[in-house]
């Protein structure tokens, strides 16, 4: 759990505290975020290590109308057709081992714990997961594409822009979620962005200022012993 949700939205005053302090938000209050602040760490994150320079991520942001006609087009299409587009990725392995699939897992129980909504409760569940394609109230909705030509090392520096963006937002005490969600309804994002033919949807996020009184808020997700993911050898 997290011990202080309120200290989501302080500006967090050291890297260390930034990565502390970065949590999945679900959940974010209808405070607007200043425009020039997210000009700006989103040019900054540009500063994140990219292979050879290629600098393959392709950002497009949306709020005011913009963003609620997204949400609206999303609503619509979850409300008379929910089955997802055909994959243009596989976000999780078909067979994901162990310990990977039982970490998965347990931050699903967790999360659905916060919100006592139980297993048996698949329209409650069914509901939540649906936020997603709201961004969970955010103000600012972000859309991350790259280019079909670049191959894994490029879509490892998406990641490596994306975990600066969202300690840069730290920083100004904002909150994000990064949502792979919306790749499952990619078709929708396409026809409401009109971006170029060549570019594929990796993400989105939803970037705001986390409701403290959220109980979904206060999950903060376990991470694995050092041991069981670092080999330190002849140190």
């Amino acid at each position: 759990m997290i011990a202080d949700v309120n200290s989501l939205n302080q500006p967090a005053t050291t890297v260390s505290a930034a990565v502390r302090t970065r949590h999945s938000i679900r959940a974010f209050t209808s405070q607007p975020v200043d425009p020039r602040v997210l000009r700006e760490v989103i040019a900054k994150a540009a500063r994140a290590p990219s292979g050879g320079n290629v600098q393959p991520w392709n950002i497009i942001v949306l709020g005011g109308p913009e963003l609620e006609g997204m949400k609206a087009a999303a609503a619509e299409r979850i409300a008379s057709n929910p089955e997802f587009d055909p994959p243009e990725y596989q976000i999780y392995p078909p067979n994901l081992k162990e310990p990977h699939k039982t970490q998965r897992f347990r931050v699903g129980e967790a999360m659905y714990g916060l919100l006592d909504i139980p297993r048996e409760d698949k329209a409650g569940r069914l509901r939540q997961f649906q936020d997603n394609y709201q961004f969970f109230g955010a103000p600012v909705g972000l859309f991350c594409y790259v280019d079909r030509q670049m191959d894994r090392a490029q879509w490892s520096d998406l990641g490596m822009y994306l975990q600066t963006l969202m300690l840069l937002l730290r920083e100004q005490g904002l909150s994000s979620c990064p949502q792979e969600c919306w790749s499952t309804y990619h078709t929708l994002v396409r026809e409401r962005l009109q971006p170029p033919a060549e570019w594929m949807l990796f993400c989105g996020m939803a970037i705001g200022y986390a409701d403290p009184d959220a109980a979904i808020n206060r999950l903060d997700s376990e991470r694995l012993p050092l041991d069981q993911f670092a080999d330190f050898r002849g140190l």
